[in-house]
């Protein structure tokens, strides 16, 4: 909705689905994904997708021209606040001077669970830096606010493990996140399919990045046009605003004054 635009960092964008560039077979399918989720911000991991540090190499700002597109340079696959930043600053050369950026710090190799004090040190440092930092963190909502202190642009919790599939697991989190934040929240991690997205718009998130489950669904182009629905879907239900939930209070759907009898 052009009335409801998504702002980070002070910049305003149309949809509020933002993707990833992970994990296709190649960059055509990329694109074809990407046109059909509808998304303006897209992100990409500097140690495993070539930005013009491989040159001769197929790179991906060949299809998808950073004059089209936000880039959100990640640094997935650190490990530690020193080589997050180290990622950082090499993408902000790339992409001559381009400064707004997706931390993760992970904690093992096998969760993906985000380090949680390494993510704080690292941050500290990208916003003394003059970075935007939209950052991955765990659903606490402490966590969060600290981030928030420090100076990220946006928070991003969890929903689940990342590439796991398995949706909103604790929904009560994230509800005390977003009530207590004064940045936009992302969910970030763990959507599996449409209603997931939904239900996370629907809970008061101002968007969800997403990767696998749009690159590894069988057809990724479908389900990237369903998730652009069910974004946008869940985040009009949450300006609609539900009915109350009402347990053994039955109303009739249709008015019962001035009955035939």
């Amino acid at each position: 909705m052009n009335n409801d635009p998504l702002i980070i960092a002070g910049k305003a964008y149309t949809s509020r689905l933002l993707v990833g560039t992970g994990k296709y077979k190649d960059f055509a399918a990329t694109k074809a994904a990407i046109d059909a989720s509808g998304a303006q911000i897209v992100t990409v991991a500097i140690r495993r997708m070539n930005l013009g540090q491989e040159p001769g190499q197929p790179s991906l700002l060949d299809v998808l021209p950073a004059s089209d597109y936000t880039y959100l340079p990640n640094t997935a696959g650190c490990y530690t606040a020193d080589d997050a930043v180290r990622t950082l600053r090499l993408a902000r050369e790339l992409l001559d001077g381009h400064d707004l950026v997706k931390l993760e710090v992970l904690g093992d190799p096998n969760t993906l669970f985000p380090h949680m004090p390494e993510t704080l040190k690292a941050a500290e440092t990208l916003v003394r830096d003059g970075f935007k930092v939209m950052v991955y963190c765990s659903d606490d909502p402490i966590q969060a606010k600290l981030l928030e202190e420090i100076g990220c642009v946006a928070v991003m919790p969890l929903a689940s493990l990342i590439g796991s599939g398995m949706g909103i697991l604790n929904p009560w989190n994230l509800k005390l996140i977003i009530e207590n934040a004064k940045v936009p929240v992302l969910v970030d991690a763990g959507v599996g399919t449409a209603s997931d997205a939904a239900i996370a718009m629907e809970l008061g998130c101002d968007g969800v990045l997403m990767n696998t489950a749009i690159a590894l669904a069988r057809d990724p182009v479908m389900m990237a046009g369903a998730m652009k629905k069910a974004v946008e879907a869940g985040r009009e239900a949450w300006l609609a605003g539900r009915m109350p939930k009402k347990l053994y209070a039955a109303s009739p759907s249709s008015p019962t004054s001035g009955l035939i009898t």
